[in-house]
């Protein structure tokens, strides 16, 4: 099979158009449509219904699709471990992690990556949904349990507990809670029950929730939490490690805290060797030791 019209079909079925992918490739529109058609006459199949808001792809040309997809990133895994054969560390890294932990824990911390490695290109993916490291959406992950999925190098990194959190305003303003039927009288965020988070987190929520809570905010994410609390809206329940980087919140209600939240570090195994995983695997365990050195000092002065 034509190689070259793999590439381009790969292009039109990606972009949606002749267009866009005459563009993508620096090809004219002609050029391309006749490349398609060459490989629609070669497998004897029509792999595009024709329209006029573009194209949408065929039963056999979803399975075309799915199959040059695959192909194509696993010439990227293949790219990138040519690349990482170098002794400097540069180029792309793609990383995954939660919306919470990597606004309020990982992105603080990365100007020290760029000091070290100013060649390095993060790109930093934010979400709950986890991506799918062996099918290459993204080189490495830090994730709030341990992975499940196979032909992954894991290391846990550390554990974390959901706790409650106020400013001193709001609490001059509101009053501390001594006891938790207290918060009955106060504005609860968290997360909803029905968003993507840690499970520790939730069974936490559920439970305040028991104590008739009559004000309640909720956000999809604890970024959003933490703007709730530093805007004195109420009491939030955040992660730990935002005390660190926020000193003046308070912790309410110091025996209220979840279980033990595991976070592990995990990348596909065929990338063993990347320099560039390497780079940020002992960027992250050193500041995962600085970070419990600070905790010990805090907890013991």
């Amino acid at each position: 099979m034509d190689w070259d019209k793999l590439r381009i079909f790969h292009a039109v079925a990606d972009a949606g158009s002749l267009t866009h992918a005459g563009d993508k490739l620096n090809l004219s529109q002609s050029a391309v449509s006749r490349q398609v058609r060459g490989l629609e006459e070669a497998l004897n199949a029509t792999l595009f219904h024709r329209h006029a808001r573009g194209l949408i792809l065929t039963e056999q040309g979803e399975l075309l699709f799915d199959a040059t997809t695959a192909m194509s990133k696993r010439l990227d895994t293949a790219s990138a471990r040519i690349r990482d054969s170098e002794e400097e560390v540069f180029g792309e890294l793609r990383v995954t992690t939660t919306t919470g932990f990597g606004t309020l824990w990982l992105a603080p911390r990365l100007p020290k990556l760029y000091e070290q490695y100013p060649d390095l290109k993060v790109d930093l993916m934010l979400e709950e949904r986890v991506l799918d490291l062996p099918m290459r959406e993204a080189d490495v992950a830090i994730r709030m349990k341990e992975p499940s999925q196979a032909d992954l190098i894991r290391k846990k990194l550390m554990t974390v507990r959901m706790c409650l959190y106020a400013t001193p305003d709001y609490l001059a303003g509101s009053g501390t809670p001594q006891e938790l039927e207290d918060l009955r009288d106060h504005r609860l965020i968290c997360q909803n029950t029905g968003s993507d988070q840690v499970g520790a987190g939730m069974s936490l929520v559920q439970h305040l929730m028991t104590y008739e809570v009559r004000s309640l905010l909720t956000v999809n994410n604890y970024f959003g939490v933490l703007q709730g609390v530093l805007h004195d809206l109420g009491i939030g329940v955040l992660p730990d490690y935002v005390q660190q980087e926020f000193p003046d919140l308070v912790q309410v209600l110091p025996e209220t805290e979840s279980a033990d939240v595991p976070v592990f570090l995990a990348y596909p195994a065929e990338l063993r060797h990347s320099k560039r995983i390497a780079a940020f695997r002992d960027f992250v365990q050193e500041e995962i030791v600085m970070y419990r050195k600070q905790l010990r000092a805090k907890q013991n002065p």
